[in-house]
């Protein structure tokens, strides 16, 4: 498998066997498959990118050279004539692209070569920075940013939105990929099942299958089950996306599903209409809150095992859901004061 552009493609002796040609179609599909659409999305970006680069300077961006790739990362590190300076993350995933585009295209990438890897070294030890946590939302928060909404079906919806993203601990592509049945759609990143105790979610995560258990709350004001059920209910969904958009008026639910930016939107809306760190000026209030403070904000609160976050949230590590953990118990055990100071 191998390609000079940007999709994949196979060997002319392999394409040309009329035989295979629907086999040819479904390992493309496969290979496409194989990363996630946003994954995709940016790879392509990244390969877009660093051959517009390699155009500019008279370089040839195949056969990867990492001499060319280290120059390349050290422009993006330390553009000229004001460009926007990347961040090391940033640069890392750009890396991340084009080590997945040149796989593609029939190469392999050493990233360890000293062109790069003392470039890279160099980069993250003179740019880095801590990074940049959202803030979590809170259990009183999300109460008061599900009182905002109203109860035409726009606010059922968006209601159901944060209380099953919260108590799911879900990302918000996760959120809006959810179909009502299994295979109900080519684009389903998972479904549902409803049952008296609650709400069972399997989702089609980077690493797999996982099951995510959300129970009923205390009271239907607060149950996100109680909402997710008025919304298909009342919008009379019981077929394909569940999250999907409303006409103008809010009194009808239509058949696209919705993109995952309405979550993170809807997150900063509510934050801001619910008065939270009313403290901060509006323009701190917005960059603290993203769609990860909902699933931060599970994880920081619920007092159980971390088994069971770790579980709920798919962490590979329980060392990333004690990240959430500490920022918990912080100041909980004061050493200074044990001391005797």
């Amino acid at each position: 498998m191998h390609s000079d552009g940007d999709t994949v493609s196979f060997s002319t002796h392999v394409a040309g066997s009329g035989a295979l040609d629907r086999l040819v179609d479904t390992a493309r599909d496969y290979a496409t498959a194989s990363t996630a659409e946003n994954t995709n999305k940016a790879y392509a970006a990244d390969w877009k990118h660093f051959k517009r680069w390699c155009r500019l300077k008279g370089a040839e961006p195949l056969p990867p050279s990492p001499e060319i790739i280290g120059l390349y990362l050290t422009d993006l590190a330390a553009p000229m004539k004001g460009a926007p300076v990347l961040s090391v993350s940033t640069i890392d995933r750009r890396l991340s692209g084009l080590a997945w585009n040149y796989t593609q295209r029939g190469f392999a990438l050493d990233r360890k070569d000293r062109h790069i890897a003392t470039v890279l070294a160099g980069i993250r030890r003179k740019h880095a920075r801590p990074p940049v946590r959202k803030e979590a939302i809170l259990p009183e928060d999300i109460l008061a940013m599900v009182a905002t909404l109203g109860f035409d079906l726009r606010g059922l919806r968006d209601r159901a939105i944060l209380l099953i993203g919260y108590a799911g601990g879900l990302r918000r592509s996760e959120i809006v990929s959810l179909d009502v049945g299994k295979d109900d759609t080519s684009d389903s990143g998972g479904w549902i099942e409803i049952f008296e105790d609650g709400t069972l979610l399997t989702l089609n995560t980077k690493t797999g299958w996982r099951e995510v258990e959300i129970g009923r709350g205390s009271s239907n004001q607060t149950c996100p089950v109680h909402a997710l059920e008025q919304w298909l209910h009342y919008a009379k969904i019981d077929f394909g996306p569940i999250f999907v958009r409303t006409s103008r008026n809010g009194k009808r639910a239509l058949e696209s599903r919705l993109n995952d930016k309405h979550v993170a939107r809807l997150i900063k809306q509510t934050v801001l209409g619910a008065g939270i760190r009313a403290d901060l000026p509006k323009k701190d209030r917005l960059a603290l809150f993203s769609g990860h403070s909902l699933r931060a904000g599970l994880a920081s609160s619920a007092e159980v095992d971390e088994r069971y976050i770790q579980k709920q949230l798919g962490h590979a590590s329980a060392e990333m859901t004690r990240r959430y953990h500490r920022r918990r118990d912080r100041f909980r055990i004061n050493l200074t004061k044990a001391a005797g100071l």
